[in-house]
């Protein structure tokens, strides 16, 4: 990979982490529901996807204007692997080690949730019993449920990716 492409994504992505890592934390301390919240999911979702075309616009000046379709999709998708990893990790500490009271709490909080959704919905009570079962037997914060969040996230945003890097990537006239 090219030296000023590293150099780029490794700033991006740390920066990209920080802000994540900053927004997990203001959320714990102001109000725990707060990651329950769809607002605050898709809120972080623009976000991400911001930074990412950010990026991939900073690669592309980086290269006076031209980029290759390749170079789009990794000044993309490297940094926010990079930013989510470190989220991962201070979010894997905090609900593990650091406040384990949290993530029995938003636990709680979710099959709280999904109960009065499925009941909204009319759902059979075999339904509701079954979906709470999988819930209280999942850990969302252990290193399996936020390595399989992890990866889901990684996959939506590699296809974003994909159409970001087609839409930005243009040929040096001069290399033809």
């Amino acid at each position: 990979m090219e030296n000023q492409l590293k150099t780029l994504t490794t700033k991006n992505g740390t920066y990209l982490g920080l802000f994540l890592i900053a927004c997990t934390v203001i959320a714990y301390s102001v109000n725990l529901e707060l990651f329950l919240k769809p607002w605050f999911g898709i809120v972080l979702f623009f976000f991400v996807l911001g930074f990412g075309i950010y990026s991939t616009m900073g690669y592309k000046k980086q290269l006076n204007g031209f980029i290759s379709f390749k170079q789009g999709f990794s000044s993309f998708i490297l940094p926010i692997i990079i930013g989510m990893l470190l989220s991962s990790v201070v979010s894997f500490l905090l609900f593990n080690f650091i406040d384990t009271e949290a993530a029995t709490f938003l636990k709680e909080k979710t099959i709280e949730m999904t109960v009065n959704m499925m009941e909204g919905f009319g759902a059979p009570e075999a339904s509701i019993n079954e979906a709470v079962t999988k819930l209280e037997n999942q850990n969302q914060f252990g290193i399996a449920g936020i390595l399989k969040s992890l990866a889901f996230q990684i996959v939506f945003y590699a296809v974003v990716g994909l159409i970001v890097a087609l839409s930005f990537k243009k040929k040096d006239p001069n290399l033809e």
